[in-house]
């Protein structure tokens, strides 16, 4: 496919969705491209205008091809069936997801069933096997379960020093490791993308479960995982810090349109439909300025306010960026970063800009040698350098936290270098790493993106809300132990 195509069918996305006022969900269909290789991909995924869900993944397929999930508009599937409608290369199908009906979807919340923070939320791992979470937290509810858990539980919790472009006061929690914020090793954010719905919610019931097993003395079950009350104990004790929602602008405005809405609400940029709002996870201090750091042939994000992955005007313009950030300086010592995503199934480690290379320190982020070149994977003109023994501890916490996900017992998932098929820039996992390089006398953070459940299925069903909870909540608690057994400091 001529990218002159694709860029003139996105400028037609663009009048579509702006027609749409913001309600983007109203015009994708998920959708399912499948190709012989992944260079059959390369033109469409470097179309800004289009929807790929958390990142682009294009994955091998049983009978040997490969299949990369995305969000497409009526139009655009058309557009895209006509240009290879005479070549058997590439097929676009709906995905199953796009045949069910809204009604399936887990509810979210209504009220506070926190009761202004007095009643405790309880997770899965302390409940008998089959108990079940009614719905999805809405914004007001997550902060009344924090509160809860302050009140109740001996969490702490701060404010962060910047307010949203909607005016929201935001803040960040910690517990296991007493008041001294140089004994914390663990920092887990959750909801940076408004429509992956239930990152929140899994952060917030396993720290629940977490301080409700070491009350009683008792372990925790997440499916056929099974977990000690010594092993609940030496995870608190490592210190844990979370930001259970990072994007409340976003959220709020998704809950209440189910519009499959990803951004923040700035409208610096934009002021209606699809053009409102800055991708957070484009916005971070890494590589931000691709136009300058990546290769031509590249879109790790997007100078378009209408893209949904809209990098911002500047890095870290974002106040929410900022108070992500800002939880860096107020615990010195965080060793273990990871943010919480869907929908796709994986774990990924940094880094997400190029390949890895242990090999040659010369070639690395910083150095202006390399800008324009970085981000076509497979080649040999730029991989990023990582040291080996970084490399072999990531990757080891990684496959950990896999297995214990695929050891619930529901589904598979499967884990990989962030950068996998196709770069990113900003992003906060490969941000928490490059600090320790980037910054000087600041600790070296090992970032990670979990993606739970399955591809572009951002509004899950009940079951699979709740299924959700349990993979995640074992894969929190392996991330967590492994990478105490690697180490904190």
């Amino acid at each position: 496919m001529k990218h002159s195509v694709l860029a003139t069918l996105g400028l037609q996305l663009t009048a579509v969705v702006a027609h749409g006022a913001g309600h983007v969900g109203h015009n994708l269909v998920p959708v399912e491209i499948r190709a012989p290789t992944v260079e059959h991909f390369r033109d469409i995924v470097g179309n800004d205008t289009y929807d790929f869900g958390c990142r682009p993944i294009a994955r091998p397929t049983d009978d040997g091809q490969f299949q990369l999930h995305a969000l497409l508009t009526r139009e655009q599937i058309a557009h895209i069936n006509h240009e290879y409608r005479s070549t058997n290369e590439l097929s676009i199908r709906e995905s199953p997801l796009a045949k069910r009906a809204a009604a399936a979807n887990a509810p979210i919340g209504s009220g506070d069933r926190f009761k202004a923070g007095t009643v405790t939320p309880v997770g899965l791992g302390t409940q008998a096997s089959g108990t079940t979470i009614a719905s999805i937290m809405n914004v007001a509810e997550i902060s009344s379960a924090v509160n809860a858990l302050v009140a109740n539980a001996g969490v702490t919790s701060f404010t962060l020093p910047y307010k949203t472009f909607n005016g929201a006061t935001q803040f960040a929690a910690y517990v296991g490791a007493g008041a001294d914020t140089s004994k914390y090793h663990l920092y887990l954010s959750a909801g940076v993308h408004a429509r992956e719905r239930g990152g929140p919610d899994n952060l917030i019931y396993w720290v629940a479960d977490l301080l409700a097993a070491n009350k009683s003395g008792s372990g925790l079950t997440y499916g056929k995982k099974t977990y000690t009350n010594a092993q609940v104990k030496t995870v608190l004790a490592a210190g844990l810090v979370f930001f259970p929602l990072v994007n409340p602008d976003g959220v709020t405005y998704d809950q209440s349109s189910s519009s499959l809405w990803r951004k923040n609400r700035n409208t610096a940029s934009g002021k209606s439909g699809s053009s409102i709002g800055v991708d957070i996870n484009r916005n971070f201090d890494f590589l931000w300025n691709f136009k300058k750091y990546f290769s031509s042939s590249e879109s790790p994000a997007s100078t378009s306010p209408s893209s949904e992955t809209f990098y911002g005007t500047a890095a870290a313009s974002e106040s929410e960026t900022k108070n992500h950030v800002s939880i860096y300086d107020k615990f010195p010592k965080i060793r273990w970063f990871m943010d919480i995503h869907s929908a796709a199934g994986d774990i990924l480690y940094s880094w997400g800009d190029d390949d890895n290379q242990s090999t040659n320190t010369a070639m690395n982020f910083l150095s202006a040698t390399y800008d324009g070149k970085r981000g076509v994977t497979g080649d040999t003109a730029y991989k990023e350098y990582i040291p080996a023994a970084d490399a072999t501890a990531i990757k080891k916490v990684a496959d950990a936290t896999v297995a214990a996900m695929k050891g619930v017992g529901s589904r598979s998932y499967i884990t990989q270098q962030a950068v996998g098929l196709y770069p990113t820039s900003g992003a906060t996992d490969d941000y928490a790493f490059s600090r320790f390089w980037a910054k000087p006398g600041v600790n070296k953070v090992y970032g990670y993106t979990m993606e739970f459940g399955y591809s572009t299925n951002f509004y899950p069903t009940l079951a699979e809300f709740n299924t959700n909870i349990l993979d995640t909540n074992a894969g929190f608690m392996d991330w967590a132990l492994t990478a105490i057994g690697v180490g904190l400091e």
